[in-house]
């Protein structure tokens, strides 16, 4: 793994020339190796291996012995439409950047600008940047700016905006603010096709298996076997992990958020001096009755839980009433920018009563 680029650079030849690196993001990967691509490789061949059994058993069955091409037509375009959405999704989530870090917004357009800055220049940006940029919400291990929600990947070696969680099945890559819509929707198409393979192919062997005789080749049986198997499996598999996100989404968690109770630590009132803590304070500093108490109140309280429709809405990027359900068909973008986030109107008051009873186990 590469090591973290610092803001500023001095580094100059004889001449005085700048002899930096210069890099085109703040927040560029580390340097991948051909193994890590792997499971994208195993991923995408199971998503391509059920199609040859798949076009047998709509060819045999519903074509040859059925005669039924109307059923035909149907089954073989719902299938290789929900293919299709969810390679589209899978390739978003490989190609896009899951959410780069900037110092703020506008910089996202003027970064080689910000290449030839100098010294004086930079700190006189660094004087008129919002809270974001202030000395206790910078990265300590790549020395950006981390903005609400954000966290810092160990794998990848940079912030990621609303980081998900970090998922070696889709090119070692994060699931961030800008993947994160298409990922479920990669999730919902998979599910959908799971589902649907396993229902035709249990109607075909059922009836394989009630008319035996007028099964014009034994191959078949076994292809519908084999497909209504893996299918059932995969979509229990996939379909856990759907409704484990679609929980994330109407609660408007992260998975970061929802496995990390001690991320409420950051958001906690100030405590009181004669406590000795940090601010924010930190995990180890805690005492066992107030990391239980911390662990409790996770379970109740909802940073930025504003309501599931309004939750939907932010995912998605939607604003018109049941708008999400149209993107969650054809996949959508997160709204806003990723920086900051509303949040639940009582979550401050939960935050208060966490504090008191952190200092009534102190």
């Amino acid at each position: 793994m590469s090591r973290p680029h610092p803001l500023l650079s001095f580094e100059v030849d004889a001449s005085g020339q700048d002899t930096s690196p210069k890099h085109d993001d703040f927040d560029s990967d580390v340097r991948r190796s051909w193994y890590d691509y792997l499971p994208l490789c195993l991923l995408i061949f199971l998503l391509l291996a059920p199609y040859p059994s798949l076009l047998i058993v709509l060819a045999n069955h519903y074509l040859l012995t059925l005669e039924k091409p109307v059923s035909f037509a149907i089954h073989l375009l719902i299938t290789f439409t929900l293919g299709f959405l969810g390679f589209v999704s899978l390739m978003i989530c490989v190609a896009r950047d899951p959410g780069p870090v900037y110092f703020n917004a506008s910089d996202q357009g003027s970064i080689h600008q910000r290449e030839d800055m100098g010294l004086a220049e930079a700190l006189m940006t660094m004087e008129n940047t919002d809270n974001d940029c202030s000395p206790d919400k910078f990265c300590r291990k790549c020395w950006v700016p981390k903005p609400e929600r954000a966290h810092h990947c160990s794998i990848c070696g940079r912030c990621v905006l609303k980081m998900d969680h970090h998922c070696p099945w889709l090119g070692a890559k994060c699931i961030g603010h800008r993947t994160y819509p298409a990922f479920v929707h990669f999730l919902t198409c998979i599910t959908a096709f799971s589902a649907y393979v396993s229902t035709i192919s249990i109607s075909a062997v059922r009836w394989s298996f009630n008319n035996p005789l007028l099964v014009p080749d034994q191959a078949t049986p076994v292809h519908e076997l084999l497909l209504a198997a893996a299918g059932v499996i995969c979509t229990l598999v996939v379909g856990s992990f759907l409704v484990y996100h679609i929980y994330l989404i109407t609660t408007n968690q992260t998975t970061v958020e929802a496995l990390s109770p001690f991320l409420l630590l950051r958001y906690i009132p100030p405590l009181p001096a004669s406590m000795k803590l940090s601010d924010p304070p930190m995990e180890e500093e805690l005492s066992y009755n107030q990391r239980r108490a911390v662990r409790d109140a996770h379970r109740f309280v909802r940073m930025y839980d504003v309501g599931w429709r309004r939750n939907w809405a932010q995912v998605f990027g939607w604003s018109k009433p049941r708008g999400w359900i149209y993107l969650l068909l054809i996949g959508g973008t997160g709204n806003g920018d990723g920086r900051s986030f509303p949040r639940n109107p009582r979550s401050q008051e939960m935050l208060s009563h966490l504090a008191a009873r952190l200092e009534k186990e102190a």
